[in-house]
């Protein structure tokens, strides 16, 4: 505890006297127009033979601190616009220079354009808070879906249970499952169901992908405690269509259609629809105490035979944009269902030949922004409702071997007791965010998240079991509010609190449970120079048990009503280096390392009979970690990067219920978690081959992940046959080709996955699909 105070003092302290290093600060801002008088967003401003340089924001106005005295010549330029130079003269201590520019047209056709300045997912990369963005854009020729270019970062591992469709934890720095909170455009998608996942989700929907390890922003508006994932589906587009179609092994077929139509009034027409299907037929290993049930076959690899996938989802939004009222007022529906056949529980030891869940989505969304709708105060408002279902079907009266062989039995079900139920899980959400710009530097926000959860239960196979099974309600309140001083290149602070209140209610007239948690944070980053960043954040977080946690889900998922809250300290540390050699090898290291103390800690475990997973809670999980990347590029062909994750748990939890005296497993590393991985990518790009404007793409990645312990590591004996699983090394090696022609309208990609066929495993020792090949065809056209 005193550690921690002493660390807060000092991050206080640094605040204090950064704030008033900053009272007597120099510069140059301005505006960029057309000849015509319309404003240039990003275009480039360079200060010559500095590393001073921006980006002219949507209004065409930029600005640029922290430059001392003297003469310099600045150069404007943009994409279509004679580059122009101006001499300016900073005094020491002065006012900032003001420089207006208006550019004249270019119609020569430019060759190369050096752009100083960053991308959107660089300028995220680039806050106080522990924080990689992913620039989707270019993965769109790829198969990949959400959760796939999320396991490419540093310290962040995507666990799923097997094929398309399957289910899927991503964890981050250590922490999984409900620990991470997803959100669409800053909207959470707690309430979206199983139709609309991030493993379901193309690659080609989301402009960039951001992701928070440990301390979460507090305009995301959420309770989690080890991260976020917020999909950024941008606007860049307004008239336009992008559509794509792959075909791969396991009779894979992934099908996307985004397109955008908006008239000069601004009334606009979005539209998103995707659909992805597999049989997931693909051999897995068996143990012999599987094999040794199987009739008909001394074969030790067997196809799944009961694991087809499918799911179709349309997103509508119709409205208006660019409004002297609203940047974008929306009204939207989104539409899904998904079919899944379950092969197998938690563990393959329960393998089902018919017992299969059918879900939807029917969501309608209202979307409001607005800039500026009084100088320097931002509004957002979201709200949504899910009047969607899931559905089990368990009523076969049979049992299955991993033969498929179907064996004939008197009792409904396979699995004990039989299911027919019909679960309507109506979810509602509402947001508001309003963001004010005190001063230059100074600015503050409030953010009110409210959702609710309502189950009811329509038991199919046994109507009278309804009265036996109550509505199930959750109501969760998250108001959050900050504080920013920021400083462009020079530094940015941010100082936030959330208080949330949680309450569970089982039947119209059942117990209800009421929870208030309080947590806070801050978070620093300062640039040295241009481009060596440092940034620390710290947060005291608390989380709530999901729903799925309390009551269970309609798959593998056992409930746990005595499910307590959990908090966390979190703090984090890292460092952002870009540096370049002879101007055309470029490097950029990114470093960061992690601390959290979680009390309470909820992690998911076997059931007594290791056949479903149950959520439960230890007094007290430490974790330290580590991950890095380093990348570099020479010219504009050739890519490659490396990340590492280490990240170690340690069980603080001394005593266990019904056992005497101190745990076995205290301080033990928690199981079940991998804790050391990484991965490896190389690109090359060649232009106008075959043709001018036609372009190839030949890449390659690596993913490792060391072996770690299926269950606690003081128990069993010491090798892998005893009773202390071992989930082994696992490489994976991917090869892609992409050729684009028309300077990418039309884009052909093919794919090669595991192209050793080494077996692969994320959860509980369920085997993923082995080599894989994947044909990809697209075809883009913009006419904004």
């Amino acid at each position: 505890m005193q550690i921690k105070k002493f660390l807060l003092s000092g991050i206080l302290c640094a605040c204090v006297i950064f704030i008033y290093a900053q009272n007597s600060l120099s510069g140059l801002s301005g505006q960029i127009k057309t000849s015509a008088g319309e404003p240039i967003p990003g275009a480039t401003i360079k200060v010559l033979k500095t590393n001073f340089g921006t980006l002219t924001d949507a209004n065409g106005n930029f600005k640029i601190l922290n430059v001392s005295a003297g003469n310099y010549h600045v150069q404007i330029s943009a994409i279509g616009f004679k580059t122009q130079k101006r001499e300016i003269t900073v005094t020491s201590g002065g006012p900032q220079v003001v420089v207006n520019f208006s550019l004249s047209e270019s119609s020569e056709q430019m060759e190369t354009v050096n752009v100083v300045g960053r991308t959107k997912a660089q300028e995220v990369n680039r806050q106080a808070f522990n924080v990689t963005a992913i620039d989707a854009t270019k993965l769109y020729n790829t198969t990949l879906d959400i959760s796939g270019a999320l396991d490419r970062v540093a310290g962040v591992r995507v666990r799923e249970t097997g094929g398309v469709g399957s289910s899927f934890n991503v964890s981050l720095n250590g922490f999984s499952g409900s620990h991470i909170r997803y959100f669409i455009d800053g909207i959470p998608m707690d309430n979206f169901g199983s139709s609309f996942q991030i493993n379901n989700i193309p690659i080609n929907l989301a402009e960039r992908v951001e992701v928070y390890k440990g301390v979460v922003p507090m305009w995301l508006g959420s309770d989690a405690l080890g991260g976020a994932v917020n999909i950024v589906t941008g606007n860049k587009h307004r008239n336009y269509l992008d559509a794509s179609y792959s075909y791969g092994s396991f009779n894979t077929h992934r099908s996307v259609v985004n397109a955008s139509v908006t008239s000069k009034s601004g009334f606009t027409v979005q539209l998103n629809a995707f659909q992805n299907y597999s049989d997931n037929n693909y051999k897995t290993d068996l143990p012999q105490r599987l094999l040794s049930q199987v009739q008909g076959t001394t074969e030790t690899s067997l196809r799944r035979f009961n694991d087809t996938y499918h799911n179709e989802t349309l997103i509508a939004n119709v409205g208006v944009v660019d409004k002297s009222f609203a940047d974008n007022l929306l009204i939207g529906i989104t539409l899904g269902e998904n079919y899944k056949e379950i092969q197998t529980g938690a563990r393959p030891d329960a393998v089902f030949g018919q017992l299969h869940r059918r879900g939807n989505i029917i969501m309608p969304s209202l979307k409001y922004k607005k800039t500026n709708l009084i100088k320097g105060l931002d509004v957002t408002l979201n709200a949504n409702y899910n009047f969607g279902y899931e559905k089990t079907i368990d009523t076969a009266r049979a049992d299955y071997d991993w033969d498929g062989i179907r064996d004939p039995k008197a009792t409904i079900g396979e699995r004990e007791g039989g299911q027919l139920a019909k679960y309507m899980n109506n979810n509602g959400l509402a947001t508001a965010m309003a963001s004010y710009k005190i001063a230059e530097h100074h600015s503050v926000a409030v953010n009110n998240v409210f959702s609710t959860f309502n189950r009811k239960t329509d038991n199919l196979l046994i109507p009278a079991n309804n009265a036996l099974d109550p509505a199930k309600k959750v109501n969760k309140n998250v108001l959050g509010f900050g504080y920013s001083y920021d400083v462009e290149n020079k530094w940015s602070s941010n100082f936030f609190g959330k208080y949330i209140h949680q309450n569970n209610v089982i039947g119209s007239r059942g117990v209800s449970a009421a929870t208030d948690k309080m947590g806070y944070g801050l978070a620093l980053a300062y640039y040295l120079n241009r481009n060596l960043q440092l940034r620390t954040s710290y947060e005291k977080t608390n989380r709530m048990p999901e729903a799925t946690e309390i009551f269970g889900d309609l798959e593998n998922q056992e409930a746990n009503p005595a499910l307590k809250p959990e908090e966390s300290d979190n703090l984090n540390f890292g460092i952002i280096y870009n540096f370049q050699i002879n101007e055309i090898n470029r490097f950029s290291v990114t470093a960061n390392a992690v601390y959290r103390y979680s009390a309470d800690f909820i992690y998911n475990r076997l059931n007594n009979n290791q056949t479903k997973t149950v959520a439960d809670n230890r007094e007290g999980v430490r974790t330290l970690g580590t991950d890095a990347e380093i990348r570099y590029s020479y010219k504009n062909w050739l890519s490659a990067g490396t990340t590492i994750t280490y990240q170690y748990l340690q069980n603080l939890q001394q005593y266990e219920p019904n056992y005497s005296g101190v745990s076995p497993v205290y301080l033990d590393q928690m199981p079940n978690i991998p804790y050391l991985f990484g991965n490896t990518d190389v690109s090359a790009s060649f232009r106008d081959v075959g043709k001018k404007g036609n372009n190839l793409t030949l890449g390659y990645n690596l993913l490792y992940v060391h072996a770690f312990w299926l269950y606690w590591p003081s128990l069993g004996g010491r090798d892998e046959a005893s009773d202390k699983k071992v989930i082994p090394l696992q490489l994976s090696h991917d090869l892609n080709f992409v050729y684009s022609m028309k300077n990418g309208r039309y884009n052909i990609s093919f794919e090669a996955r595991n192209i050793t066929n080494k077996p692969t495993f994320d959860n509980f020792s369920l085997q993923k699909p082995g080599r894989g090949f994947y044909l990809n065809l697209r075809y883009f056209i913009n006419k904004s």
